[in-house]
Protein backbone atom coordinates (compact mmCIF):
# COMPACT_ATOMS: atom_id res chain seq x y z
CA UNK A 1 0.00 0.00 0.00
CA UNK A 2 1.59 3.37 -0.95
CA UNK A 3 1.06 6.16 1.75
CA UNK A 4 1.20 9.51 1.49
CA UNK A 5 4.70 10.39 2.16
CA UNK A 6 6.16 8.04 -0.98
CA UNK A 7 3.48 10.09 -3.62
CA UNK A 8 2.81 13.43 -2.35
CA UNK A 9 0.58 14.18 -4.89
CA UNK A 10 -2.06 11.52 -4.13
CA UNK A 11 -4.03 10.78 -1.00
CA UNK A 12 -5.25 7.28 0.48
CA UNK A 13 -8.93 7.27 2.05
CA UNK A 14 -11.59 5.23 2.09
CA UNK A 15 -11.70 5.03 -1.75
CA UNK A 16 -8.15 4.25 -2.63
CA UNK A 17 -5.76 6.13 -4.10
CA UNK A 18 -6.64 9.31 -5.72
CA UNK A 19 -5.57 12.48 -7.35
CA UNK A 20 -5.79 15.77 -5.41
CA UNK A 21 -8.53 18.10 -6.65
CA UNK A 22 -7.99 20.49 -9.09
CA UNK A 23 -9.99 24.05 -9.48
CA UNK A 24 -11.22 23.82 -12.59
CA UNK A 25 -10.14 26.75 -14.76
CA UNK A 26 -13.16 28.99 -15.74
CA UNK A 27 -13.92 32.62 -14.93
CA UNK A 28 -16.82 33.21 -12.79
CA UNK A 29 -20.28 34.40 -14.37
CA UNK A 30 -20.89 37.83 -15.00
CA UNK A 31 -24.18 39.25 -15.78
CA UNK A 32 -24.88 42.05 -18.86
CA UNK A 33 -27.58 43.62 -16.55
CA UNK A 34 -25.70 43.81 -13.57
CA UNK A 35 -23.29 46.64 -12.35
CA UNK A 36 -19.35 46.84 -13.86
CA UNK A 37 -17.43 46.89 -10.87
CA UNK A 38 -13.31 45.42 -11.15
CA UNK A 39 -11.38 44.31 -8.58
CA UNK A 40 -9.26 46.62 -6.44
CA UNK A 41 -5.61 46.19 -6.38
CA UNK A 42 -4.90 44.76 -3.03
CA UNK A 43 -1.86 43.48 -0.68
CA UNK A 44 -3.39 40.51 1.41
CA UNK A 45 -6.55 42.43 1.73
CA UNK A 46 -5.19 46.20 2.26
CA UNK A 47 -5.97 47.89 -0.69
CA UNK A 48 -4.05 51.24 -1.52
CA UNK A 49 -6.64 53.73 0.01
CA UNK A 50 -6.56 51.77 2.92
CA UNK A 51 -2.54 52.01 3.34
CA UNK A 52 -2.92 55.56 2.84
CA UNK A 53 -5.22 55.97 5.93
CA UNK A 54 -2.64 53.83 8.22
CA UNK A 55 0.45 55.89 6.28
CA UNK A 56 -1.59 59.12 7.95
CA UNK A 57 -2.34 57.58 11.24
CA UNK A 58 1.24 56.58 11.60
CA UNK A 59 2.57 59.67 10.54
CA UNK A 60 0.22 61.53 13.63
CA UNK A 61 1.09 58.84 16.33
CA UNK A 62 5.04 59.61 14.68
CA UNK A 63 4.66 63.56 15.11
CA UNK A 64 2.88 63.17 18.37
CA UNK A 65 5.47 61.05 19.83
CA UNK A 66 8.39 63.47 18.78
CA UNK A 67 6.85 66.31 20.01
CA UNK A 68 6.20 64.56 23.38
CA UNK A 69 10.17 63.30 23.31
CA UNK A 70 10.88 67.14 22.93
CA UNK A 71 9.37 68.57 25.79
CA UNK A 72 9.98 64.78 27.44
CA UNK A 73 13.85 65.44 27.55
CA UNK A 74 13.75 69.11 27.49
CA UNK A 75 15.52 69.44 30.68
CA UNK A 76 18.28 67.48 29.79
CA UNK A 77 20.62 70.36 28.74
CA UNK A 78 22.48 69.19 25.66
CA UNK A 79 18.96 68.45 24.31
CA UNK A 80 17.69 72.42 25.27
CA UNK A 81 20.77 73.60 23.55
CA UNK A 82 21.12 71.57 20.76
CA UNK A 83 17.78 71.29 19.68
CA UNK A 84 14.96 73.04 21.92
CA UNK A 85 16.47 76.23 21.79
CA UNK A 86 16.82 76.48 17.56
CA UNK A 87 13.17 76.09 17.20
CA UNK A 88 12.14 79.44 16.25
CA UNK A 89 8.66 80.29 18.33
CA UNK A 90 9.97 77.62 21.14
CA UNK A 91 13.04 78.60 21.81
CA UNK A 92 13.30 81.48 23.50
CA UNK A 93 11.16 79.99 26.15
CA UNK A 94 13.46 76.95 27.20
CA UNK A 95 16.46 79.54 27.04
CA UNK A 96 18.39 78.94 30.72
CA UNK A 97 20.23 81.67 31.61
CA UNK A 98 21.77 81.98 34.54
CA UNK A 99 22.37 85.37 37.05
CA UNK A 100 25.83 86.45 37.25
CA UNK A 101 25.28 86.17 40.87
CA UNK A 102 24.53 82.23 40.90
CA UNK A 103 27.70 81.47 38.99
CA UNK A 104 30.40 80.23 41.04
CA UNK A 105 33.03 80.59 38.08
Amino acid sequence: MTTKTSVPLQHTGSHGMQPWAVRPDYQTYKSKFGPEYKAQPHFHGITLGRMALFARTGAYFGAAAGIFALFFFADIPRVRKDIIEKIPIVGDLHKHEIAPEDNPF
